[in-house]
């Protein structure tokens, strides 16, 4: 199962970016999940350790699901709007969360594989430092992450929404740097998958 993570507490345009990735790997027979930030109720880490001790996190909030989403994936998509130059606070959150997750199983996400999609309201808003603190995410927990490429898709796909849900629809070249990471990353998937 491929699990496509959207870190925007919006219904806007990075859920309709991962929507689209997602439905072009079930269009190749993958099977995937959505899981949205929006609406959820995920604390940012209090790093107390109880999960050290217990073998769980302390703070029981909708990153539970989360956590059987991520042990289940053979693959991870974190998709996230731009902020400040990074991901999303709630991506942010998530990533340090998966403490925990670490905490009861040292290789609970090691060798998945792992992509990213950052959207932009400006065309250089931030987007690469975005997929780097993701790929750096995937690199601290084992996941093999997964760019398109030189020549367009360095570190993932890049999108410009010009801050509307319909700049990102006509984001042509986001679309094309989207499609080669996608071939990438099933490509891995084909060959690394746990």
């Amino acid at each position: 199962m491929i699990l496509g993570i959207c870190g925007s507490p919006r219904r806007q345009a990075t859920e309709h970016v991962l929507k689209r990735a997602l439905s072009m790997l079930e269009d190749d027979g993958l099977e995937t999940e959505f899981f949205t930030v929006r609406g959820k109720n995920i604390s940012p880490c209090r790093h107390c350790d109880y999960c050290l001790r217990n073998k769980e996190c302390v703070l029981k909030d909708d990153m539970f699901p989360l956590y059987e989403l991520l042990r289940r994936a053979a693959g991870i998509i974190i998709a996230t709007p731009v902020y400040n130059g990074g991901v999303s606070a709630q991506i942010k959150a998530i990533m340090d969360r998966c403490r925990a997750l670490g905490a009861e199983d040292y290789d609970s996400l090691r060798g998945k594989v792992g992509m990213g999609i950052a959207v932009g309201g400006d065309r250089c808003g931030g987007q690469e430092p975005a997929l780097m603190q993701i790929h750096t995410f995937y690199i601290l927990n084992g996941v093999i992450p997964v760019s398109g490429g030189s020549f367009g898709a360095n570190l993932g796909a890049c999108f410009w929404s010009r801050d509307t849900l319909e700049g990102v629809k006509e984001d042509s070249y986001g679309f094309k740097t989207l499609k080669k990471t996608l071939g990438m990353f099933k490509r891995f998937l084909d060959s690394e998958g746990p």
